[in-house]
């Protein structure tokens, strides 16, 4: 099994209420070898939702609490995502998996590169919440730019 970010296939769980369907994901989960997941909404955030970045940081910075995860007009969402982090691990380790495919630039899911906290559209190195925490617990994350 593979831990796959549901807005890829089409669930409509992205910050603005809306999805990135991904045919070529969309048909891994189709095939019965995928389980979806949405460490926001799991985290007990609502759709839609505020848009956020990491500040000053990336996932690692977070998990070890030197960074936050922050709105535009400063509001700290830094628990939800540790938890919803949690949660994803949680199901990870309970199915066994081996492999995540997360959506890339995500603050939770966002796979070698996330937005850099200005809300400016730029990116920098570095893994979202939850990319990191499966990572560091042994699990590949890959991004659907990957495929």
């Amino acid at each position: 099994m593979i831990i796959v970010s549901a807005c890829l296939c089409g669930c409509n769980c992205k910050y603005n209420g809306g999805n990135n369907y991904n045919e070529k994901i969309k048909k891994i989960y189709d095939e019965g070898e995928a389980i979806l997941v949405c460490p926001e909404e799991m985290s007990g955030l609502s759709t839609p939702r505020e848009p956020v970045e990491i500040q000053g940081g990336s996932g690692v910075d977070v998990l070890e609490g030197r960074s936050k995860v922050l709105s535009a007009n400063g509001t700290d969402v830094t628990d939800k995502f540790i938890k919803g982090a949690n949660k994803v691990l949680e199901i990870a380790v309970k199915n066994n998996v081996k492999k995540a495919i997360l959506k890339a630039k995500s603050p939770s899911c966002g796979a070698r590169k996330i937005y850099d906290g200005t809300f400016s559209g730029k990116t920098v190195e570095g893994n979202g919440v939850t990319a990191e925490l499966l990572q560091l617990n042994g699990i590949e994350v890959l991004s659907e730019e990957d495929f």
